[in-house]
């Protein structure tokens, strides 16, 4: 009988343990995922693969390639893989999930192992699918920067926010920070927790940075639309390379081991979407 009893006791002492600790997590509803469970080129039907040759603003030196050895599933990751081709020129990977995947709202999670080296510039981030409807395109229409790393400074992660009041053309974009320890040999998860009044930004369980709305119209808050997400491997003289480029890290790779796009009833947790609804 006291057999019984302990059993019975440890049966809803566990339930009980669920109920509460699933609370917070339990929120989520897994909606759009790449597990990367098999092998060859990603997915066509949840990923584009980009292909850009010319030097974007940001004084990139790669050119994305539609290439088996710029981006490849193998072993059950994702990876993006930068080649130095000679003659300060260099080759890497985009993907976006432009035509399979936008959301308004929600948990956009990557667990990912970035690359080593003076010069890499990886990202993981979010663009609006189409321009504010007054004509404005990027940065007014929105970015989310889930996460960066910029190569010359080891182990910081930063996240950002761009809009038509802040952005980095005008210097003034908000962002956090915070450094990771090896972020090159382990796995970590980078993600945003986007709801209508802030953006929550993670790295693991850690929050360290968060952007409020501030309920004034889509100049500060463009977020109330679609976006879709993009993971690249940048090589650029500028941000990832403001020290030079070191040129012994080549073939450097970014390895995705999952994405994960989560929603929730935001009715349930007291959203009324027409109060937040943005004037254009």
């Amino acid at each position: 009988m006291k057999i019984c009893g302990a059993v019975a006791l440890f049966i809803v002492l566990f339930f009980l343990f669920c109920a509460f600790s699933c609370s917070d997590s339990g929120i989520w509803r897994l909606v759009w995922s790449d597990e990367f469970d098999y092998e060859g080129e990603p997915d066509p039907g949840k990923w584009t693969i980009v292909q850009k040759h010319e030097l974007l603003s940001s004084q990139e030196k790669q050119s994305y390639e539609d290439k088996r050895e710029n981006v490849r599933v193998e072993n059950g990751t994702l990876i993006i893989q930068a080649h130095n081709k000679g003659g300060n020129w260099y080759t890497s990977g985009r993907l976006d999930t432009y035509l399979s995947g936008k959301w308004t709202y929600g948990r956009i999670e990557v667990k990912a192992r970035l690359p080593r080296g003076r010069g890499t510039w990886p990202a993981i981030f979010m663009t609006a699918s189409e321009d504010i409807k007054n004509g404005y395109g990027w940065p007014a229409s929105g970015g989310i920067e889930i996460m960066e790393h910029e190569g010359h400074n080891p182990g910081r992660i930063w996240a950002a926010v761009e809009c038509y009041e802040n952005n980095v053309s005008k210097g003034n974009y908000e962002s956090g920070e915070l450094y990771v320890d090896d972020p090159f040999n382990e796995f970590h998860i980078y993600a945003v927790e986007w709801y209508p009044d802030r953006l929550d930004f993670y790295v693991d369980d850690n929050k360290f940075f968060t952007y409020k709305n501030e309920m004034r119209d889509w100049k500060t808050w463009p977020f109330y639309r679609n976006f879709y997400l993009i993971i690249c491997l940048a090589i650029s003289d500028s941000q990832g390379g403001a020290r030079g480029v070191d040129e012994s890290v080549f073939p450097v790779q970014m390895v995705i081991d999952y994405v994960r796009v989560y929603h929730t009833d935001l009715k349930k947790l007291g959203y009324s979407l027409r109060d937040y609804e943005a004037v254009e």
